[in-house]
C-alpha cells in the first residue's frame, strides 16, 4: 500500500477494489530560473484534426537534439538504470514496481505500456502485457477479465482482488493503441486483448458486487468497480481523451457512450477544480463535492498532481474545451506561481492553504516540492496564455531525477509522471492512429 489512510480506505470497501495512492515526492530544488523566451499561444485545434503536436520545449528555445537527449536519459533511468522501476523477468515478461511498496500495481504497469508504444518500443511493451495478464487479470469468475490492483512481484500475491478503474482505462487505451502501431499478427493480439476487457466489462452487472468500470447512469468512471466505489470518483481517472480513443478504435458498438463519458468527463472537472486555484480534491462525489472523512480530510494530494496533465492532453489531443481550459491553466499556473515556482508544495487545501493533515510518502511526513508535480504543472502550458508559464517549462527542463538532500527518493510515481511530462511537451505524447510511423 502506498499510504495509511489508503489502507483505511480499503478496510472500508468492504470486499472493494484496493487501491494505493502514490504517495511519491522527488525532491530538487530549482534556483535561479533565468527569464526564457515566451513560448506561444496554445494551438487552436488538437492533434486528432491537425495530426500535429506541440513541442513546447523547442518554442522555449531549446534544441531538438537537447528535448531527445532528456527525454532519452529520462527513460533511462526509470527503465534501464541504476534507479529502474522496470524489471525484466526472463526470456519474456517484465514488470513496473512501486518500490518503496513493494508491489507491482496496475496504475504503473499501464503507465510502462504508455511510454512504450509512445515511444515505439514494443519488446518493453508485450513483457510487461505477458507479466500483468498473467499474474494480474482474473480470467474467468465475477471478476473476469478485470485485474487485481496490486501485487507483490517476488511472492506474486495479490494484495486484493478487486481493480482500481485507471488502471484498466490506461491498459485498454494502451492496447489500441498497440493494435494501431504495430498491428496484431506480431505475436499479440491487442486489439483481441483490449476487446476482452471492454467486452467483459458490459456483462458486469453487479454480480458478487463486481461492476462496469463506468457508472453506466452518470457516464463517469469509478473509483472502483464494485459496490464500494461505484458511486464517486477520483478527478484523476476523468481522462476524456482516453474515452474519445475507445470511441475511436474500439469499434464495439460504444461509440457514442465513450463520446458522451468525454464530454461528461470535462463538465465534471469544470466542477471539481477550484475557481480561484484550479486545485481538486482527491476523490469525490459524481457531482464534484469533495469526499472526505475524520481519517483523510478531502485535499489536494498525490493522485491530484495528474489532473492537470489530463487536462492538457484532452487540449492537446482534441481542444473540444478550449476556453474553460486555458482558464483553468491561469488558474493552477498563477496559484502555484504565487507560491514559489520553486517552492510550491505538493498537498493543499482547494483553496490553497496548507492541510492539517499531511499524508506520509516512504516513511516521510512532510511537504515536499516534488518532481512529479512540477512536471505535471508545467504540462498546462501547452494550454495556457499566461507568460509565466514558461518558468513552469523552464523548472522542468532544469529538474533531475534525484533523490532528496534527507534520503527521500521515488524513482516510481515520480520518475513515470516526471518521464510523461517531458513526453508531453516535447510532442513524443501521441494518438496512436492506425500504422503510425514515430
Amino acid at each position: 500500500m502506498r499510504t495509511i489512510s489508503r489502507i483505511v480506505l480499503l478496510f472500508f470497501l468492504s470486499f472493494g477494489a484496493l487501491y494505493g495512492e502514490n504517495q511519491s515526492s522527488s525532491a530538487l530544488k530549482i534556483n535561479d530560473i533565468q527569464d526564457s523566451k515566451p513560448i506561444k499561444r496554445p494551438w487552436k485545434q488538437g492533434a486528432s484534426k491537425t495530426r500535429k503536436y506541440r513541442s513546447v520545449f523547442l518554442e522555449a528555445g531549446y534544441k531538438q537534439s537537447d528535448i531527445d537527449a532528456k527525454v532519452a536519459k529520462a527513460y533511462y533511468d526509470v527503465f534501464e538504470g541504476p534507479n529502474k522501476v522496470y524489471f525484466e523477468v526472463g526470456d519474456s515478461m517484465a514488470y513496473v514496481s512501486d518500490i518503496k511498496n513493494h508491489d507491482a500495481r496496475t496504475e504503473g504497469l499501464s503507465y510502462g505500456m504508455m511510454v512504450a508504444v509512445q515511444l515505439n518500443k514494443k519488446d518493453v511493451f508485450d513483457r510487461i502485457w505477458r507479466w500483468t495478464t498473467k499474474y494480474l487479470q482474473h480470467h474467468g469468475g465475477p471478476r473476469d477479465a478485470y485485474f487485481a490492483w496490486s501485487v507483490n512481484p517476488k511472492s506474486l500475491k495479490h494484495n486484493s482482488e478487486g481493480s482500481a478503474s485507471d488502471g484498466e482505462l490506461y491498459f485498454i487505451t494502451d492496447l489500441l493503441f498497440a493494435s494501431n502501431r504495430w498491428g496484431n499478427d506480431t505475436g499479440i493480439n491487442y486489439y483481441v486483448e483490449a476487446r476482452k476487457i471492454l467486452d467483459a466489462m458490459w456483462r458486469k452487472d453487479g454480480t458478487s458486487g463486481v461492476r462496469n468500470l463506468i457508472n453506466v447512469d452518470r457516464k463517469i468512471i469509478t473509483f472502483t468497480p464494485d459496490n464500494g466505489g461505484y458511486k464517486w470518483t477520483d478527478p484523476s481517472y476523468n481522462l476524456p481523451s482516453f474515452f474519445e480513443i475507445w470511441a475511436e478504435y474500439a469499434k464495439d458498438g460504444h461509440e457514442q457512450f465513450y463520446r458522451d463519458c468525454a464530454d461528461t468527463a470535462r463538465v465534471y472537472l469544470h466542477r471539481v477544480c477550484h475557481p480561484v486555484t484550479g486545485l481538486n480534491a482527491d476523490y469525490t462525489e459524481f457531482d464534484g463535492k469533495a469526499r472526505t472523512s475524520r481519517w483523510m480530510p478531502a485535499a489536494f494530494r498525490y493522485d491530484s498532481w495528474r489532473v492537470p496533465m489530463n487536462i492538457a492532453m484532452d487540449y492537446s489531443w482534441y481542444a473540444k474545451d478550449k476556453a474553460w481550459q486555458q482558464d483553468y491553466a491561469k488558474r493552477i499556473l498563477n496559484f502555484l506561481f504565487k507560491e514559489g515556482i520553486d517552492s510550491f508544495v505538493d498537498q493543499y487545501n482547494v483553496d490553497g492553504t496548507r492541510p492539517e493533515v499531511i499524508l506520509q510518502a516512504g516513511g516521510f511526513k512532510k511537504l515536499r516540492h516534488s518532481i512529479g508535480f512540477v512536471a505535471t504543472a508545467a504540462t498546462a502550458s501547452i494550454m495556457s496564455t499566461q507568460s509565466n508559464s514558461s518558468k513552469f517549462v523552464d523548472a522542468l527542463w532544469r529538474t533531475k531525477l534525484e533523490p532528496y538532500e534527507d534520503g527521500y527518493f521515488d524513482p516510481y510515481y515520480d520518475g513515470l509522471l516526471y518521464l510523461f511530462g517531458l513526453m508531453h511537451l516535447s510532442g513524443k505524447y501521441q494518438i496512436i492512429t492506425p500504422n503510425s510511423g514515430y
